[in-house]
């Protein structure tokens, strides 16, 4: 499925390949999202666990990621979703989601935001709702 930005560059959407993973570490890394970095080995298990993954490509160069998990028929979880900070503003996370509930159109779309990017969903008209994190070293 491709997309064609205002700059006239092609987005396309494929599903995630294991070969993919050093390219997502290297969007984890650029992003600083240190836990994703320091948990390199369990990341990369994440990833090859969730049912829900498809990376967002430029001239088959990886530019963003969507991973999540879902029951296919109730909910559809977001676990994370970047895009490179140089194509951002450009709708693509956005045509990302849309593209990813295209496959499973029965579920709502969950996910945790972060500071920095609570208004990015407030915008896109999603509802906010209150959830609870405890990791099992907490107890």
């Amino acid at each position: 499925m491709g997309y064609i930005l205002k700059n006239g560059e092609t987005i396309s959407f494929r599903p995630y390949e294991e070969e993919d993973f050093p390219y997502i570490h290297q969007l984890n890394m650029q992003e600083q999202w240190n836990n994703l970095v320091e948990k390199k080995e369990d990341t990369m298990q994440a990833w090859s666990k969730s049912n829900v993954k498809f990376v967002a490509c430029i001239n088959n160069q990886i530019i963003g990621y969507i991973r999540g998990i879902t029951d296919e028929h109730i909910t559809l979880y977001v676990c994370e979703l970047l895009i490179t900070k140089k194509y951002q503003g450009f709708g693509i996370g956005t045509s990302l989601l849309r593209y990813v509930h295209q496959h499973y159109p029965k579920t709502r779309i969950d996910l945790l935001a972060s500071k920095t990017s609570v208004t990015y969903y407030e915008n896109i008209k999603f509802r906010s709702f209150f959830g609870f994190r405890k990791t099992f070293r907490e107890w």
